[in-house]
């Protein structure tokens, strides 16, 4: 009986208040709406509680997928790249890092290796004919290739400056050639020819009765250079001068090293016994 009174004088003050009975519902809302939130955030924080970061590196991207999946993290594969010697598919890095605490369903971004090597063309490779090796290898390693000397050739230039390059043991750039379109797989090897002023033989030369610029130009052909010349004879014109005997002499056997000079004796006519 005493509820019914108190329904009915509540009923009959809000008749006559009503702007109270607003006030009380909003602060009821209100109220309503803070316990509400705060049972979520409970709720959210139990449900992400940190968890300690598997090591996905050196797996397999199919088992690392199902290792996430069983810890409720998602795999996402941020990149992917060549590397030699290691299968197609291997997380080669992951972050965040293994260890970590991060909370349940965290994005867990990988690098992956790829199955076939990407590829380079010749003509995009840097300029490497008459250029030092030493340098050009570091811009090949940069771009995943690598460099091998595995010749030296005589050349009165600088030493140690490329002259031929190999790939799988065809020449593909000399002074004379470049094999534009032949693809390059990254992480294989250039074999490179260089430059050296000491390296190197040639046998020696028959100079006797050319003229002194036949036998200049003959040097020069053969990488060696003309030494010290004698004249026996009152000569007007050098290099019309025949040649009587040159050191060391010829024998068609003998070599000598690129670079090395040869002396000459010369005289004004062509020396007897010469055609």
């Amino acid at each position: 009986m005493l509820n019914h009174i108190i329904l009915f004088v509540m009923k009959e003050f809000f008749k006559e208040f009503p702007i109270i009975k607003h006030l009380l519902l909003a602060v009821a809302f209100i109220v309503g709406l803070v316990l509400l939130t705060m049972m979520w955030l409970r709720f959210y924080t139990n449900h992400g509680e940190k968890l300690v970061l598997p090591n996905f590196v050196k797996m397999h991207a199919y088992d690392a997928v199902e290792l996430a999946e069983d810890n409720s993290f998602e795999l996402v594969v941020f990149d992917s790249i060549f590397k030699l010697g290691t299968p197609g598919g291997t997380i080669l890095n992951q972050n965040p890092q293994a260890g970590s605490e991060v909370k349940s369903g965290r994005k867990i971004y990988v690098t992956i290796s790829k199955f076939t090597p990407d590829k380079i063309k010749v003509k995009d490779l840097p300029v490497l004919y008459g250029n030092d090796f030493n340098q050009k290898m570091k811009e090949l390693q940069y771009r995943g290739i690598n460099a091998k000397v595995t010749g030296k050739t005589y050349d009165p230039g600088e030493p140690n400056h490329i002259l031929e390059v190999y790939y799988k043991g065809k020449l593909i750039i000399s002074q004379d050639i470049i094999r534009k379109e032949i693809e390059i797989s990254k992480g294989d090897l250039l074999e490179f020819i260089v430059s050296d002023k000491e390296s190197g033989e040639v046998v020696i030369p028959a100079l006797e009765c050319m003229t002194l610029a036949e036998a200049e130009f003959l040097l020069e052909s053969t990488n060696l250079q003309l030494g010290d010349v004698e004249v026996n004879d009152e000569i007007t014109d050098r290099s019309a001068a025949y040649i009587l005997s040159q050191e060391p002499k010829y024998d068609g056997v003998t070599k000598i090293a690129m670079g090395s000079t040869i002396n000459l004796v010369v005289v004004a006519s062509k020396p007897n016994g010469c055609d």
